[in-house]
């Protein structure tokens, strides 16, 4: 068993930046890649980056040049938001594949609003 908790989150205005950490406990060696998705109200949840292992990166074309995905050991995981858009508000989820199992956090709310 993973558990991550999220936070960081909160409300910064058009423009403005944030970072997200999440932090795993538990079975971490079982863990290959880590990530971030978001759910806006009234949408599905969307992927929004990945590191893995190697800390190979990958981004969703929406937010690819604004946000970067980092990883500083085996169970810390952060994600920087520059440039923040009001699309972006959203619940910001950390994910940990666990190869057969994947791992959700509680979320933490991101909302970007003048």
């Amino acid at each position: 068993q993973v558990r991550l908790v999220e936070s960081g989150g909160g409300l910064v205005t058009p423009g403005g930046s944030l970072r997200l950490s999440c932090v795993a406990s538990g079975s971490i060696f079982s863990i290959n890649a880590m990530g971030w998705y978001r759910q806006a109200p009234g949408k599905q949840r969307e992927w929004v980056a990945q590191i893995t292992k190697g800390a190979i990166t990958s981004y969703a074309a929406s937010v690819k040049g604004r946000f970067t995905i980092s990883r500083d050991n085996a169970k810390m995981v952060y994600l920087q938001m520059n440039s923040l858009k009001p699309e972006d508000t959203a619940v910001y989820y950390c994910n940990a594949d666990g190869g057969p199992v994947a791992y959700w956090g509680q979320g933490t709310q991101v909302t970007v609003s003048s």
